[in-house]
């Protein structure tokens, strides 16, 4: 077949963009650099998915790719509000700062008028700290003093 080499280029070039992006995302913590790794692995989708698409002859590969480009630009809006959420609230772009924004305490369920409940606390077992203090950085500490 004389497409093959052609088809090659294709997966070459989406596997590289695929594999930047994966880099991208575990290698940062800001969280627009991470929302830009997420769009390059999925860009790296389309290349290949246009690639098959063009070495086989059918139309699948275009609608998978569609399929893609609608949820890559719904997942643009959402990495956009929450950005905007992030930035308003002077909290930063770092990742770490996310556990702040979160619901720390989940009320329990309103019983009913008929029905009386007790407060439950939940007994979980724990263990004694054993050995010597691990080094925590205080940049770490700062964002999340529980640990």
């Amino acid at each position: 077949m004389e497409n093959t080499g052609l088809l090659m280029n294709y997966l070459l070039v989406g596997t590289c963009l695929f594999g930047l992006g994966v880099v991208g995302f575990l290698a940062r913590r800001n969280l627009i650099v991470m929302f830009l790794s997420v769009e390059l692995m999925l860009q790296g989708v389309i290349v290949n998915f246009a690639g098959w698409d063009r070495y086989h002859g059918q139309a699948t590969g275009q609608v998978f790719v569609l399929f893609i480009v609608g949820v890559t630009a719904a997942e643009a809006a959402v990495a956009l509000a929450l950005i905007l959420t992030l930035v308003r609230a002077r909290e930063g772009l770092d990742v770490l700062r996310l556990q702040k924004v979160r619901e720390d305490i989940i009320l329990p369920p309103v019983p009913d008028e008929g029905e009386v409940r007790e407060a439950e606390t939940p007994s979980w077992p724990r263990l004694p700290r054993v050995g010597r203090r691990p080094d925590i950085p205080q940049e770490v500490l700062e964002y999340r003093p529980s640990v």
